[in-house]
Protein backbone atom coordinates (compact mmCIF):
# COMPACT_ATOMS: atom_id res chain seq x y z
CA UNK A 1 0.00 0.00 0.00
CA UNK A 2 1.03 3.22 -1.30
CA UNK A 3 2.15 5.88 1.58
CA UNK A 4 -0.91 8.18 2.15
CA UNK A 5 -0.71 11.65 4.46
CA UNK A 6 -3.18 11.32 7.21
CA UNK A 7 -5.70 13.88 7.35
CA UNK A 8 -6.18 13.25 11.02
CA UNK A 9 -3.20 14.54 13.96
CA UNK A 10 -1.88 11.53 16.06
CA UNK A 11 -0.92 12.88 19.16
CA UNK A 12 1.51 10.43 21.42
CA UNK A 13 2.17 10.29 24.94
CA UNK A 14 3.83 9.04 27.78
CA UNK A 15 6.42 8.28 25.23
CA UNK A 16 10.09 8.04 25.88
CA UNK A 17 10.90 10.72 23.10
CA UNK A 18 14.79 10.36 21.70
CA UNK A 19 16.36 12.62 19.30
CA UNK A 20 20.22 11.91 18.30
CA UNK A 21 20.29 15.47 16.59
CA UNK A 22 19.91 17.27 19.73
CA UNK A 23 20.25 15.02 22.26
CA UNK A 24 17.11 15.05 23.92
CA UNK A 25 16.17 12.32 26.06
CA UNK A 26 13.08 12.57 27.96
CA UNK A 27 9.89 11.37 28.78
CA UNK A 28 6.69 13.25 27.00
CA UNK A 29 4.78 13.51 24.23
CA UNK A 30 4.63 14.37 20.59
CA UNK A 31 1.87 15.49 18.22
CA UNK A 32 1.42 14.79 14.12
CA UNK A 33 -0.37 17.18 11.81
CA UNK A 34 -0.31 17.73 8.24
CA UNK A 35 2.83 15.32 7.52
CA UNK A 36 4.74 17.17 10.40
CA UNK A 37 6.30 17.15 13.99
CA UNK A 38 4.47 20.24 15.25
CA UNK A 39 4.55 20.15 19.30
CA UNK A 40 6.81 17.79 21.71
CA UNK A 41 7.71 17.70 25.13
CA UNK A 42 6.78 16.89 28.51
CA UNK A 43 3.95 19.77 27.84
CA UNK A 44 2.65 17.14 25.06
CA UNK A 45 -0.21 14.72 27.27
CA UNK A 46 -3.74 12.88 25.98
CA UNK A 47 -5.27 16.54 27.62
CA UNK A 48 -3.73 18.50 25.05
CA UNK A 49 -5.61 16.79 22.05
CA UNK A 50 -6.70 18.26 19.40
CA UNK A 51 -10.21 17.54 17.93
CA UNK A 52 -10.13 14.50 16.08
CA UNK A 53 -7.17 13.67 16.78
CA UNK A 54 -6.08 9.74 17.22
CA UNK A 55 -4.07 9.27 20.82
CA UNK A 56 -1.80 6.63 21.55
CA UNK A 57 -0.39 5.76 24.80
CA UNK A 58 3.77 4.82 24.74
CA UNK A 59 3.30 3.27 28.05
CA UNK A 60 6.94 4.43 28.24
CA UNK A 61 7.85 3.20 25.00
CA UNK A 62 10.95 4.98 22.73
CA UNK A 63 9.49 7.52 20.42
CA UNK A 64 12.31 8.13 18.02
CA UNK A 65 12.48 9.41 14.35
CA UNK A 66 12.51 6.78 12.08
CA UNK A 67 15.35 5.02 10.56
CA UNK A 68 16.77 5.47 7.68
CA UNK A 69 19.42 2.41 5.91
CA UNK A 70 21.77 3.55 3.58
CA UNK A 71 22.82 0.64 1.87
CA UNK A 72 19.50 -1.64 0.69
CA UNK A 73 18.80 -3.80 -2.16
CA UNK A 74 15.07 -3.29 -3.68
CA UNK A 75 15.46 -6.06 -6.53
CA UNK A 76 13.78 -3.50 -8.65
CA UNK A 77 14.50 -3.44 -11.48
CA UNK A 78 15.41 -6.97 -12.60
CA UNK A 79 15.24 -9.30 -9.33
CA UNK A 80 12.05 -9.04 -8.19
CA UNK A 81 12.14 -12.96 -7.89
CA UNK A 82 14.37 -11.89 -4.79
CA UNK A 83 12.63 -8.69 -3.57
CA UNK A 84 10.68 -6.21 -4.69
CA UNK A 85 9.88 -2.84 -3.44
CA UNK A 86 6.66 -3.28 -2.27
CA UNK A 87 8.05 -6.29 -0.02
CA UNK A 88 11.36 -4.57 0.44
CA UNK A 89 9.61 -1.57 1.96
CA UNK A 90 7.34 -3.63 3.87
CA UNK A 91 9.97 -5.09 5.96
CA UNK A 92 11.51 -1.78 6.31
CA UNK A 93 8.22 -0.42 8.08
CA UNK A 94 8.05 -3.75 10.50
CA UNK A 95 11.47 -2.75 11.34
CA UNK A 96 11.45 0.93 12.04
CA UNK A 97 12.78 2.09 8.57
CA UNK A 98 11.15 4.92 7.22
CA UNK A 99 13.53 5.40 4.31
CA UNK A 100 15.57 3.09 2.32
CA UNK A 101 18.21 4.32 0.32
CA UNK A 102 18.25 1.73 -2.68
CA UNK A 103 21.70 0.20 -4.48
CA UNK A 104 22.06 1.23 -8.12
CA UNK A 105 23.16 -2.63 -8.97
CA UNK A 106 20.10 -3.46 -10.37
CA UNK A 107 19.06 -4.87 -13.96
CA UNK A 108 19.87 -3.03 -15.58
CA UNK A 109 21.75 -0.72 -13.41
CA UNK A 110 20.61 2.74 -12.26
CA UNK A 111 23.21 4.52 -14.65
CA UNK A 112 20.50 6.19 -16.75
CA UNK A 113 17.69 9.04 -15.88
CA UNK A 114 14.89 7.32 -17.26
CA UNK A 115 15.53 3.93 -14.51
CA UNK A 116 15.55 6.70 -11.74
CA UNK A 117 12.57 8.13 -13.00
CA UNK A 118 11.29 4.31 -12.83
CA UNK A 119 12.53 3.42 -9.52
CA UNK A 120 10.59 6.55 -8.27
CA UNK A 121 7.56 6.46 -9.99
CA UNK A 122 7.36 2.30 -8.66
CA UNK A 123 8.34 3.36 -4.93
CA UNK A 124 5.76 6.43 -5.48
CA UNK A 125 3.15 3.62 -6.45
CA UNK A 126 4.12 0.44 -3.96
CA UNK A 127 6.27 1.67 -1.28
CA UNK A 128 5.54 1.49 1.87
CA UNK A 129 8.22 3.76 3.18
CA UNK A 130 10.44 6.34 1.18
CA UNK A 131 12.70 5.09 -1.37
CA UNK A 132 15.00 6.69 -2.75
CA UNK A 133 17.86 5.67 -5.50
CA UNK A 134 21.17 5.98 -5.19
CA UNK A 135 22.79 5.51 -8.78
CA UNK A 136 25.59 3.87 -10.49
CA UNK A 137 29.20 6.10 -10.75
CA UNK A 138 30.04 3.98 -13.98
CA UNK A 139 27.89 3.13 -16.29
CA UNK A 140 26.19 -1.00 -15.34
CA UNK A 141 28.20 -0.44 -12.76
CA UNK A 142 31.12 -2.08 -14.79
CA UNK A 143 34.29 0.31 -13.68
CA UNK A 144 35.06 1.75 -16.92
CA UNK A 145 33.12 4.54 -18.14
CA UNK A 146 31.66 7.27 -15.91
CA UNK A 147 27.67 7.68 -15.47
CA UNK A 148 26.36 11.08 -16.34
CA UNK A 149 26.67 12.37 -12.53
CA UNK A 150 24.67 15.28 -12.80
CA UNK A 151 21.89 14.49 -14.94
CA UNK A 152 21.21 11.22 -12.77
CA UNK A 153 21.44 13.76 -9.51
CA UNK A 154 18.87 16.28 -11.52
CA UNK A 155 16.88 13.09 -12.11
CA UNK A 156 16.80 12.31 -8.33
CA UNK A 157 19.70 10.33 -7.08
CA UNK A 158 20.55 11.01 -3.70
CA UNK A 159 24.35 9.82 -4.07
CA UNK A 160 26.66 7.50 -6.39
CA UNK A 161 27.61 3.91 -5.78
CA UNK A 162 28.61 1.30 -7.59
CA UNK A 163 27.22 -1.96 -5.70
CA UNK A 164 29.40 -4.41 -4.21
CA UNK A 165 32.31 -3.81 -6.44
CA UNK A 166 35.46 -1.88 -6.41
CA UNK A 167 35.95 0.93 -8.70
CA UNK A 168 39.87 -0.48 -9.54
CA UNK A 169 40.82 2.13 -11.95
CA UNK A 170 42.46 5.12 -9.78
CA UNK A 171 42.40 7.60 -13.02
CA UNK A 172 38.28 6.74 -13.10
CA UNK A 173 38.06 7.22 -9.45
CA UNK A 174 40.02 10.56 -9.70
CA UNK A 175 37.66 11.86 -12.46
CA UNK A 176 34.25 10.72 -10.26
CA UNK A 177 35.54 12.71 -7.56
CA UNK A 178 36.22 15.55 -9.60
CA UNK A 179 33.40 15.44 -11.28
CA UNK A 180 30.72 14.99 -8.50
CA UNK A 181 32.61 18.01 -6.60
CA UNK A 182 31.68 19.75 -8.95
CA UNK A 183 27.91 19.87 -7.83
CA UNK A 184 28.99 18.78 -4.08
CA UNK A 185 27.75 15.38 -5.06
CA UNK A 186 28.50 11.95 -2.80
CA UNK A 187 30.34 9.52 -4.03
CA UNK A 188 30.51 5.77 -2.04
CA UNK A 189 32.75 3.08 -2.47
CA UNK A 190 32.59 -0.72 -1.64
CA UNK A 191 36.34 -0.84 -0.83
CA UNK A 192 37.79 -4.22 -1.94
CA UNK A 193 40.80 -5.06 -4.07
CA UNK A 194 39.57 -7.68 -6.09
CA UNK A 195 43.36 -9.01 -6.89
CA UNK A 196 44.29 -9.18 -3.32
CA UNK A 197 41.43 -11.02 -2.11
CA UNK A 198 41.39 -13.60 -4.92
CA UNK A 199 39.14 -16.68 -4.49
CA UNK A 200 38.47 -15.96 -0.38
CA UNK A 201 35.20 -16.86 0.34
CA UNK A 202 36.00 -15.69 4.16
CA UNK A 203 38.25 -13.50 6.64
CA UNK A 204 41.55 -15.34 6.29
CA UNK A 205 43.29 -16.32 9.37
CA UNK A 206 43.29 -19.46 12.12
CA UNK A 207 39.26 -20.55 11.56
CA UNK A 208 39.50 -20.05 7.63
CA UNK A 209 42.37 -22.60 7.72
CA UNK A 210 40.61 -24.81 10.04
CA UNK A 211 37.43 -24.91 7.86
CA UNK A 212 39.59 -25.20 4.83
CA UNK A 213 38.46 -22.24 3.14
CA UNK A 214 40.37 -19.71 1.23
CA UNK A 215 40.35 -16.41 2.98
CA UNK A 216 40.31 -12.33 2.32
CA UNK A 217 43.16 -10.87 3.86
CA UNK A 218 42.11 -7.39 5.79
CA UNK A 219 45.10 -5.42 3.52
CA UNK A 220 41.84 -5.92 0.47
CA UNK A 221 39.73 -3.83 2.20
CA UNK A 222 42.35 -1.28 3.57
CA UNK A 223 44.86 -0.80 0.57
CA UNK A 224 41.66 0.75 -1.58
CA UNK A 225 40.09 2.66 1.61
CA UNK A 226 43.94 3.85 1.81
CA UNK A 227 43.85 5.16 -2.53
CA UNK A 228 40.69 6.11 -2.39
CA UNK A 229 41.53 8.65 0.49
CA UNK A 230 44.58 9.96 -1.17
CA UNK A 231 42.62 10.85 -4.23
CA UNK A 232 40.06 12.69 -2.09
CA UNK A 233 42.87 15.02 -0.54
CA UNK A 234 43.25 15.23 -4.24
CA UNK A 235 40.21 16.06 -5.23
CA UNK A 236 38.82 17.92 -2.49
CA UNK A 237 35.21 15.73 -3.11
CA UNK A 238 33.09 14.11 -0.78
CA UNK A 239 33.77 10.78 0.18
CA UNK A 240 31.70 7.65 1.88
CA UNK A 241 33.86 4.39 2.56
CA UNK A 242 29.96 1.95 2.57
CA UNK A 243 31.61 -0.98 4.80
CA UNK A 244 34.27 -0.57 6.98
CA UNK A 245 35.10 -4.32 9.11
CA UNK A 246 38.65 -3.61 10.33
CA UNK A 247 41.16 -1.28 12.07
CA UNK A 248 43.71 -0.62 9.87
CA UNK A 249 40.84 0.96 7.62
CA UNK A 250 39.61 2.94 10.61
CA UNK A 251 43.16 4.07 11.28
CA UNK A 252 43.13 5.31 7.98
CA UNK A 253 39.70 6.98 8.11
CA UNK A 254 40.61 8.74 11.68
CA UNK A 255 43.66 10.22 10.38
CA UNK A 256 41.70 11.21 7.03
CA UNK A 257 39.17 12.81 9.42
CA UNK A 258 41.80 14.51 11.79
CA UNK A 259 43.35 16.27 8.21
CA UNK A 260 39.78 17.94 7.75
CA UNK A 261 39.00 15.74 4.29
CA UNK A 262 35.15 15.49 3.90
CA UNK A 263 34.98 11.55 4.77
CA UNK A 264 32.29 9.39 6.62
CA UNK A 265 31.88 5.89 6.76
CA UNK A 266 29.47 3.24 7.92
CA UNK A 267 29.42 -0.63 8.71
CA UNK A 268 26.67 -2.87 8.98
CA UNK A 269 25.10 -4.24 11.78
CA UNK A 270 26.20 -8.04 11.17
CA UNK A 271 30.07 -6.71 11.07
CA UNK A 272 28.89 -5.06 14.57
CA UNK A 273 27.51 -7.96 15.94
CA UNK A 274 28.77 -11.06 14.79
CA UNK A 275 31.95 -12.60 13.52
CA UNK A 276 33.60 -15.17 11.55
CA UNK A 277 33.23 -17.86 14.84
CA UNK A 278 29.38 -17.32 13.99
CA UNK A 279 29.82 -18.86 10.25
CA UNK A 280 30.13 -22.07 12.38
CA UNK A 281 29.57 -25.51 10.57
CA UNK A 282 29.64 -23.71 6.87
CA UNK A 283 26.43 -21.51 7.47
CA UNK A 284 26.11 -19.93 3.87
CA UNK A 285 23.81 -17.16 5.30
CA UNK A 286 26.60 -15.48 7.00
CA UNK A 287 29.03 -15.94 3.71
CA UNK A 288 29.23 -11.58 3.13
CA UNK A 289 31.17 -9.19 1.52
CA UNK A 290 32.84 -7.87 3.19
CA UNK A 291 33.59 -11.10 5.28
CA UNK A 292 33.17 -11.40 8.97
CA UNK A 293 35.83 -10.80 10.70
CA UNK A 294 37.79 -11.99 13.85
CA UNK A 295 36.51 -11.06 17.42
CA UNK A 296 38.38 -8.32 17.63
CA UNK A 297 37.98 -6.84 14.83
CA UNK A 298 34.27 -6.66 15.83
CA UNK A 299 34.94 -5.35 19.34
CA UNK A 300 37.24 -2.32 17.35
CA UNK A 301 34.01 -1.50 15.18
CA UNK A 302 32.01 -1.24 18.25
CA UNK A 303 34.32 1.17 20.05
CA UNK A 304 34.68 3.11 16.64
CA UNK A 305 30.74 3.36 16.58
CA UNK A 306 30.89 4.84 20.07
CA UNK A 307 33.47 7.50 19.46
CA UNK A 308 31.57 8.43 16.56
CA UNK A 309 34.13 7.69 14.00
CA UNK A 310 31.68 5.13 12.55
CA UNK A 311 29.20 7.48 11.20
CA UNK A 312 26.01 5.30 9.94
CA UNK A 313 25.12 1.64 10.24
CA UNK A 314 23.47 -0.20 7.45
CA UNK A 315 21.49 -3.80 7.32
CA UNK A 316 23.53 -4.44 3.59
CA UNK A 317 20.28 -5.58 2.98
CA UNK A 318 20.57 -8.45 -0.07
CA UNK A 319 17.99 -10.53 -0.68
CA UNK A 320 19.60 -14.15 -2.37
CA UNK A 321 17.22 -16.84 -3.29
CA UNK A 322 17.26 -20.33 -1.38
CA UNK A 323 18.98 -22.04 -5.00
CA UNK A 324 22.03 -19.46 -4.43
CA UNK A 325 22.72 -19.79 -0.04
CA UNK A 326 21.31 -23.04 0.20
CA UNK A 327 25.17 -24.23 -1.64
CA UNK A 328 28.38 -25.40 -0.10
CA UNK A 329 29.88 -22.39 1.96
CA UNK A 330 32.48 -21.53 -1.27
CA UNK A 331 29.75 -21.76 -3.81
CA UNK A 332 27.07 -19.87 -2.09
CA UNK A 333 26.17 -16.18 -3.19
CA UNK A 334 27.46 -13.57 -1.00
CA UNK A 335 24.44 -11.39 0.93
CA UNK A 336 22.20 -11.27 3.84
CA UNK A 337 18.97 -9.63 4.62
CA UNK A 338 18.54 -7.25 7.53
CA UNK A 339 15.75 -4.47 7.30
CA UNK A 340 13.74 -5.62 9.37
CA UNK A 341 15.79 -7.29 12.07
CA UNK A 342 18.64 -4.04 12.16
CA UNK A 343 17.61 -1.79 15.03
CA UNK A 344 16.98 -5.32 17.08
CA UNK A 345 20.17 -6.63 16.09
CA UNK A 346 21.55 -3.34 16.96
CA UNK A 347 20.37 -3.07 20.54
CA UNK A 348 22.20 -6.31 21.10
CA UNK A 349 25.38 -3.69 21.52
CA UNK A 350 22.95 -1.59 23.99
CA UNK A 351 22.00 -3.66 26.10
CA UNK A 352 25.51 -5.48 26.50
CA UNK A 353 26.46 -1.52 27.62
CA UNK A 354 28.82 -1.54 24.81
CA UNK A 355 27.03 1.72 22.86
CA UNK A 356 24.10 3.95 24.42
CA UNK A 357 21.12 4.13 22.71
CA UNK A 358 21.08 7.19 21.42
CA UNK A 359 24.58 6.62 19.91
CA UNK A 360 23.10 3.56 18.20
CA UNK A 361 20.13 5.73 16.64
CA UNK A 362 22.27 8.67 15.73
CA UNK A 363 24.06 6.04 13.33
CA UNK A 364 20.73 4.99 11.97
CA UNK A 365 19.02 8.55 11.68
CA UNK A 366 20.59 11.66 11.76
CA UNK A 367 23.97 10.05 10.51
CA UNK A 368 22.98 9.22 7.13
CA UNK A 369 20.49 11.93 7.00
CA UNK A 370 22.80 14.46 7.05
CA UNK A 371 25.63 12.77 5.04
CA UNK A 372 22.89 12.79 2.65
CA UNK A 373 21.13 16.28 2.71
CA UNK A 374 18.06 14.96 4.20
CA UNK A 375 15.37 16.79 6.28
CA UNK A 376 14.64 13.26 7.95
CA UNK A 377 16.18 11.70 11.17
CA UNK A 378 15.41 14.58 13.74
CA UNK A 379 12.44 14.86 16.30
CA UNK A 380 11.68 18.52 16.05
CA UNK A 381 9.20 21.15 15.37
CA UNK A 382 8.25 21.22 11.57
CA UNK A 383 10.35 18.09 10.69
CA UNK A 384 9.28 15.24 8.80
CA UNK A 385 6.74 13.02 10.97
CA UNK A 386 8.69 10.16 10.08
CA UNK A 387 8.86 8.53 13.40
CA UNK A 388 9.58 4.91 15.59
CA UNK A 389 7.96 3.27 18.58
CA UNK A 390 9.67 0.89 19.77
CA UNK A 391 10.40 -1.22 23.37
CA UNK A 392 14.00 -1.80 23.82
CA UNK A 393 13.44 -4.57 26.25
CA UNK A 394 10.97 -6.93 24.74
CA UNK A 395 12.69 -10.47 23.66
CA UNK A 396 11.89 -12.56 21.46
CA UNK A 397 13.17 -15.65 19.16
CA UNK A 398 13.11 -14.73 15.23
CA UNK A 399 11.10 -17.20 12.87
CA UNK A 400 12.42 -16.37 9.50
CA UNK A 401 8.95 -17.24 8.25
CA UNK A 402 7.51 -14.07 10.25
CA UNK A 403 9.63 -11.83 8.28
CA UNK A 404 8.08 -9.58 5.39
CA UNK A 405 10.98 -10.08 2.94
CA UNK A 406 10.59 -12.62 -0.50
CA UNK A 407 13.88 -14.05 0.65
CA UNK A 408 15.01 -15.66 4.32
CA UNK A 409 18.76 -15.54 4.12
CA UNK A 410 18.72 -13.93 7.59
CA UNK A 411 21.91 -14.49 9.41
CA UNK A 412 19.75 -14.28 12.92
CA UNK A 413 17.59 -17.39 12.28
CA UNK A 414 16.56 -18.64 15.57
CA UNK A 415 18.42 -15.75 16.95
CA UNK A 416 17.38 -14.76 20.21
CA UNK A 417 16.65 -10.43 20.23
CA UNK A 418 15.69 -8.10 22.41
CA UNK A 419 13.73 -4.54 20.67
CA UNK A 420 10.25 -5.14 19.45
CA UNK A 421 8.73 -2.28 17.04
CA UNK A 422 5.40 -1.56 17.74
CA UNK A 423 4.53 1.42 15.39
CA UNK A 424 6.49 2.99 12.49
CA UNK A 425 4.66 6.45 10.51
CA UNK A 426 5.71 7.90 7.60
CA UNK A 427 4.85 11.29 6.51
CA UNK A 428 2.15 11.55 9.48
CA UNK A 429 0.89 8.03 8.00
CA UNK A 430 0.96 4.84 10.27
CA UNK A 431 2.37 2.29 7.57
CA UNK A 432 3.08 -0.31 10.67
CA UNK A 433 1.70 -1.26 13.91
CA UNK A 434 1.80 -3.91 16.10
CA UNK A 435 0.15 -2.56 19.34
CA UNK A 436 -2.97 -1.67 20.19
CA UNK A 437 -3.42 1.90 20.66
Amino acid sequence: MPISPSSAPLLFFNARLIDPASGLDTLGGLLVRDEQIVELGPGVTAATRPDGARVIDCHGAVLAPGLIDMLTFVGEPGAEHRENIASASLAAAAGGVTTLIASPATMPAIDDPAVVDFVLRRARDTAHVRVLPLAAITKECAGKELAELGMLQQAGAVAFFDGARSLENALIMRRALSYARDFNALIIHFTQDRDLSGQGVMNEGEFALRLGLAGMPREAEALMVDRDLRLVALTGARYHAALVSTTLSLDALRLAKSHGLKVTCGTSINHLTLNENDIGDYRSFLKLRPPLRHEDERKALVAALAEGLIDVIVSDHDPQDVETKRLPFAEAEYGAIGVETMLSAGLRLVHAGDVSLLRLLAAMTIGPAEILGLPQGRLKKEAPADLVLFDPDKPFVLDPAQLHSRSRNTPFDGALLQGEVLMTVVSGSVVYERMSS
